[in-house]
């Protein structure tokens, strides 16, 4: 079984519904929610005007290679509205970012993991030190503390009640 953690995020509809249908589809097709962290209230990454966003971490049990794991991902994010070519920085109903595989480190024309912005994003990393301060990035040999720490990224990050 690998560990794996994944972003959930929406910005358009009924977000926490979204995130909500999101948890079950995972459960459903990838594995068990071993974990989940808080939600949070951030301000939309490099999306100027575009909705604020509900975002998530969860850790997950499962039996899917990387890529399985990704179509799984893709398939649920078309199913709560995303058009097969959704460009970066455009808004969405559901967003699954897939964090880490285990230990994983790979790059593909398809995946590359860990993300290759997580240092750079504190909308991943707040959530991601509540729930596992210290896991390893296993390229930058950081924790996700000491790299929430070091992240020069000030948007709006803000737990919330739900």
């Amino acid at each position: 079984m690998a560990g794996i953690y994944l972003l959930l995020g929406s910005n358009l509809g009924d977000r926490q519904q979204l995130l909500k249908q999101a948890r079950q589809g995972i459960t459903k097709r990838i594995g068990s929610i071993m974990v989940q962290s808080s939600f949070y209230h951030t301000a939309s990454w490099e999306m100027p005007g575009a909705p604020d966003f509900i975002n998530q971490v969860i850790r997950v049990s499962t039996r899917l290679n990387p890529y399985a794991l990704l179509y799984h991902c893709l398939t649920l994010e078309i199913e709560q509205g995303r058009r097969q070519h959704l460009a970066p920085g455009q808004s969405r109903h559901l967003d699954i970012d897939i964090l880490y595989y285990n230990q994983l480190s790979m790059t593909s024309d398809l995946l590359t993991l860990p993300h290759p912005r997580i240092a750079a994003r504190r909308f991943v990393l707040q959530p991601m030190a509540e729930i596992a301060p210290n896991h390893l990035h296993p390229v930058l040999n950081k924790t996700q503390t000491e790299l929430l720490h070091q992240c020069s990224d000030t948007s709006l990050v803000q737990k919330i009640k739900i």
